[in-house]
């Protein structure tokens, strides 16, 4: 079972998986790899002049899998609550968690699927996110979202924010307190 499965890999979950998997967590992500951000070219994100939108999400994987994230290519049809965590159901296989992050980007079929609450988009052309907590809890204890599918804006590096928000506060629960990760020049 892992601690944490993330449900999409753009910038939001790409970035969450990072963050959960360098603070030891067993940390899976699921991806389809049908994203808007594999369509991009992005001037906006800090720390980067120019970089294409496949060259973003593949170096957050690569970031992410340097801590021990584990990708599986499969898109999640399903997720069922029970004891002690979630079972998700992709098109090629089965997937056990404690914890999930769902960050679908600008679709929330699966969301609806299993009967999370949504509302408007405030987006251009996103009509529909989920309705979180400002923690990114959804109406179900231990489903979590972040990014666009979160109602935060699409602007990459905004949604790489919050997929570490996000990844954080799931993170401190399932430690029991604050986690804060801070890495340091080395003399």
């Amino acid at each position: 079972m892992y601690d944490i499965a993330i449900i999409g890999a753009g910038p939001a979950g790409a970035s969450a998986a990072l963050f959960s998997a360098k603070a030891g967590k067993k940390t899976l992500v699921l991806d389809n790899d049908k994203g808007m951000t594999r369509r991009a070219w992005v001037e906006n994100h800090y720390g980067l002049l120019e970089i294409s939108g496949p060259d973003l999400v593949d170096t957050g994987r690569k970031q992410a899998e340097k801590f021990g994230a584990e990708w599986v290519e499969d898109k999640a049809v399903n997720v069922t609550k029970r004891e002690g965590g979630f079972t998700i159901e992709g098109e090629n296989g089965t997937y056990e968690a404690k914890h999930i992050i769902l960050a679908t980007g600008a679709t929330v079929e699966l969301a609806e699927a299993i009967g999370l609450e949504t509302k408007p988009g405030t987006e251009p052309r996103i009509k529909t996110v989920l309705n979180v907590t400002p923690e990114g809890r959804t109406g179900v204890d231990g489903i979590w979202a972040a990014g666009t599918c979160a109602g935060v804006s699409v602007h990459t590096i905004i949604t790489a924010g919050d997929g570490a928000r996000v990844a954080v506060n799931v993170i401190s629960e399932l430690n029991g307190e604050r986690y804060v990760d801070h890495d340091v020049l080395k003399a």
